[in-house]
């Protein structure tokens, strides 16, 4: 029995916002068990990989016979080369790099804030500068407060940095990888891509490039890595969560989600992943809540749903960004 389009619409929008916040709080667990962050990021993009690279190659054959120089990769990635190595670069190697880097030094509830809370700042900053986009009134109160969130989280850990502390590495590191994100985001609309391609070409450079530097640096005994201690348990989940999941199940279902109820709508759903996720986090991790992450979320989130209000208000000048394509995740 097939579900009507609302329905279908739900069930998108709940699977990406979960996918989204296990994404943060999973991540955050992973730093306490065997695998180390470039390890987690290889199972990501061979688990993803799986899935994407014969779709990418069926995609690539048929468009070939159209436009053979709008393929890459060797056939494999439906998008020229330039397209794939720009969007592979920041959306896929560097991005994922850098989250599980992240979840090494600082809790999930510093995630929670500083990845999706800075991403739309990071985008409109660099819309306005590469693609002109002006920054309404609207958008600016909503920047604003993203920043004012940002600093209520990101300023203690700092100022914890003369203390010895190293929170403070993992809120830069994840607002890099959100700024990553970002450029990916703003290329992807430069370009004209579309969510499965680019999600596609994203894997497909990722897989071409990450997989045999990380192999020759781990052989050469440059790079650390900790798979060959890693249960076959924890290798397989990573594998299944960070690239089944995360990049091609929440992919799909972000693009019916936004089928569904349109770009503004869906924004201001996924605009619930920063409070979940930090629910999550003091529920499922044990980590503290306190009052600058309160107002600092708060504030966050107020600064995305007012960036939701001016893109409504200016289709034009709208940003839309699938995490994961996966992603925030």
């Amino acid at each position: 029995m097939s579900l009507s389009p609302r329905a279908n619409g739900i069930a998108a929008a709940v699977i990406t916002v979960a996918i989204w916040t296990g994404f943060i709080v999973i991540g955050r667990a992973s730093a306490g068990h065997t695998l180390l962050p470039f390890d987690i990021a290889l199972l990501r993009i061979l688990g993803a990989s799986v899935v994407l690279l014969p779709w990418g190659w069926v995609l690539a054959r048929r468009q070939r016979r159209h436009s053979p120089g709008a393929v890459s990769m060797f056939g494999f990635s439906p998008l020229p080369w330039r397209q794939t190595a720009a969007a592979g670069l920041f959306g896929g190697a560097l991005y994922a790099a850098l989250c599980y880097a992240g979840f090494f030094y600082a809790p999930a509830t510093h995630a929670s804030v500083l990845m999706p809370g800075t991403l739309p700042l990071w985008t409109a900053l660099l819309a306005a500068l590469v693609l002109r986009d002006r920054i309404t009134p609207t958008r600016a109160l909503g920047l604003a407060c993203i920043v004012g969130g940002g600093l209520l989280v990101g300023g203690a850990s700092l100022l914890g940095a003369f203390d010895g502390g190293e929170v403070w590495k993992g809120d830069v590191i994840f607002m890099i990888a959100a700024f990553c994100w970002s450029i990916y985001g703003v290329l992807a609309r430069k370009f004209g891509l579309q969510a499965v391609p680019a999600t596609i070409a994203i894997i497909v450079f990722a897989c071409f490039t990450y997989v045999p530097v990380f192999a020759a640096l781990t052989l050469s005994g440059l790079l650390p890595t900790h798979l060959p201690q890693a249960p076959w348990g924890e290798i397989a989940f990573q594998a299944l969560f960070q690239g089944v999941g995360s990049v091609v199940i929440s992919g799909i279902s972000f693009v019916q989600m936004v089928r569904a109820f349109g770009p503004v709508r869906s924004t201001m759903i996924t605009a619930l992943v920063p409070g979940l996720s930090a629910l999550g986090a003091v529920l499922l991790l044990g980590e503290p809540l306190g009052w600058n992450l309160l107002a600092g979320l708060a504030l966050v989130t107020a600064g995305i749903l007012f960036g939701v209000r001016a893109a409504n208000q200016s289709p034009a000048a709208r940003v839309t960004v699938p995490p994961g394509a996966g992603t925030l995740s």
